[in-house]
């Protein structure tokens, strides 16, 4: 395997793990629908959430293919979003600083912006890690 597209970290993801029931390891692997069916089903009942204790290394592997490395790392953006992301902390870093402040005033946007991030975080760091390595 290519370490240069480490994108994700297993145990990063074993963590998030640990409240799982709640979707967000699934989230953090770029699985938003499964992670929404985790989060509103207590991660399937348990039963899912069990069993994603030996799929969280296949979760990653398929991440670190789909997902492209580059400058925003997407532990820190998964950080600063699982904790800060209601203050717009992880767009900033991200360099989107419009948006960021306006979660800042805003409360996520009222929430619904920091929902919509934690379904399309990975995909938004691999935009800007795509075009800036075509810079």
């Amino acid at each position: 395997m290519n370490n240069s597209n480490d994108t994700h970290m297993k145990t990063f993801g074993y963590i998030l793990w640990l409240f799982g029931f709640t979707g967000s390891h699934r989230f953090y692997y770029g699985r938003p629908i499964t992670g929404a069916i985790w989060f509103f089903t207590f991660g399937l009942f348990l039963v899912g959430w069990i069993v994603d204790l030996f799929l969280i290394p296949a979760m990653d592997r398929q991440a670190d293919l789909r997902f492209a490395s580059g400058k925003i790392d997407y532990n820190i953006a998964w950080l600063l979003l699982t904790f800060l992301g209601v203050f717009g902390v992880h767009r900033m870093y991200m360099g989107k600083w419009i948006t960021g402040i306006i979660y800042l005033l805003t409360g996520g946007l009222f929430l619904i912006g920091y929902l919509y991030d934690f379904c399309t975080l990975n995909n938004q760091i691999t935009m800007i890690n795509r075009s800036s390595t075509d810079v």
